[in-house]
């Protein structure tokens, strides 16, 4: 069990701050949260008991014996500011120690994790963005914020990202530390493709996969928290969009393969996480196919879909770089890598993020584990993570690479 500490500053976002100890809570981390005292005319410290099960307090003046200032930040795993105003933000680059969440910031060894949330001036304002550099510069972690509807009819970048995708995040840097989420893609475009396509059959049926598309949404949401901006291609998924990230919903291999093609034209990296079908069916049907009718076949002539990883190869840009993925299982002609590495160099892509799915061990599943094939013939192993620490490492094995090619 990890110890987070939950810093809550003055903002109306702060509302969204009980989801995420919610959230925080049910994955099993004893939570403290720490508001400043703007934050609790927003929500209660009530509330915030009851839902962690420790004490709130704002001020340095409480629980004097413990020196809470200097205790609670000392024990800490994991500290998240949620929402970081511009005020938290100013205040932690000077090193104010004028309440309990700044003192706690001073007094931490462990990663801090900054989630702003404003309005898009005060956001975008010279004097914000140099507090961000600063607190990056040492070592913090400043998420983007999200860009969307905030407070009244004003819209842009400054809305706190969802509690979900704040959990995730946090999970990923106490896996691997604050330079699990490093700004290292930042100025970078991205392109993910996720899901599984579905190939229809008639109006009712279609030849589909288990492809839940979560380790594509990690991949986004790591992504853009990273600095990239990223186009996600979603092939029939139902899942909320990651923050800062624009989605291509598509549904067939054919439409998958032209959103892609398209949207990779200008991106300095383009991962095909999707489980693309291989065939379709020759021909659909225009109506339902019924037992017993005069049509019911008694076969379906399948055909091949376009190889979209293979054409992305042959097209891509200068300097690009091209990620697949290959779920395997092993058979009498070979073991799991044996099969990816032989699809790597079928493929001519620069990396391979390949999936043990025997066993239902990966789709579906809240972790994954992977090997990380190079076309140099590197090899790095993925321990078994969450999506999003998969993800994380995915990423980093990127920007090795897409720093040995520079600037596009």
């Amino acid at each position: 069990m990890s110890r987070i500490v939950l810093g809550v500053s003055g903002g109306v976002a702060a509302y969204k701050a009980a989801l995420l100890l919610r959230a925080l809570t049910e994955s099993g981390h004893d939570v403290r949260v720490v508001p400043t005292p703007g934050a609790l005319h927003f929500v209660g410290a009530a509330t915030f008991e009851a839902l962690s099960g420790n004490p709130v307090t704002t001020d340095v003046w409480s629980d004097v014996p413990e020196v809470a200032h200097v205790r609670i930040g000392q024990e800490a795993d994991l500290v998240v500011v949620a929402p970081a105003t511009a005020d938290l933000l100013a205040r932690a680059a000077m090193g104010r120690a004028d309440d309990l969440l700044t003192a706690t910031l001073l007094t931490a060894h462990c990663p801090v994790v900054f989630v702003p949330a404003m309005h898009t001036e005060m956001w975008l304002h010279p004097a914000t963005q140099d507090n961000v550099a600063t607190l990056r510069r040492r070592g913090a972690v400043v998420l983007p914020p999200a860009v969307g509807r905030l407070t009244g009819p004003d819209s842009g970048p400054g809305r706190l990202p969802e509690p979900a995708d704040i959990a995730a995040l946090a999970a990923v840097v106490l896996a691997g530390g604050a330079d699990a989420l490093a700004p290292d893609l930042a100025g970078r475009r991205v392109v993910i493709s996720a899901g599984g396509t579905r190939e229809p059959l008639d109006p009712v049926r279609y030849l589909g996969n288990r492809s839940s598309g979560k380790q594509g949404w990690a991949l986004a949401r790591v992504a853009a928290a990273r600095g990239a901006a990223v186009v996600l291609v979603a092939a029939n998924v139902e899942l909320p969009a990651p923050f800062g990230v624009r989605v291509v919903p598509v549904g067939t291999a054919e439409e998958l393969r032209s959103a892609v093609l398209t949207e990779a034209a200008d991106a300095d990296a383009v991962v095909m996480s999707a489980a693309v079908a291989d065939f379709r069916p020759a021909a659909v049907a225009a109506t339902k196919m019924k037992k017993g009718a005069a049509s019911e076949p008694n076969s379906i002539p399948l055909v091949r879909n376009p190889d979209v990883l293979a054409e992305l190869v042959t097209k891509r840009a200068p300097g690009q770089l091209v990620v697949g993925f290959a779920a395997e299982t092993g058979d009498d002609d070979g073991d799991v890598l044996a099969h990816a590495r032989a699809k790597l160099a079928r493929k001519g892509c620069d990396l391979l993020v390949v999936n043990d799915v025997s066993g239902g061990q990966v789709f579906g599943r809240p972790e994954n584990a992977a090997v990380v094939l190079a076309s140099d013939g590197g090899s790095t192993e993925v321990p078994r993570g969450t999506k999003d620490a998969v993800a994380a490492a995915i990423w980093t094995a990127v920007t090795t690479r897409l720093g040995d090619r520079g600037e596009r």
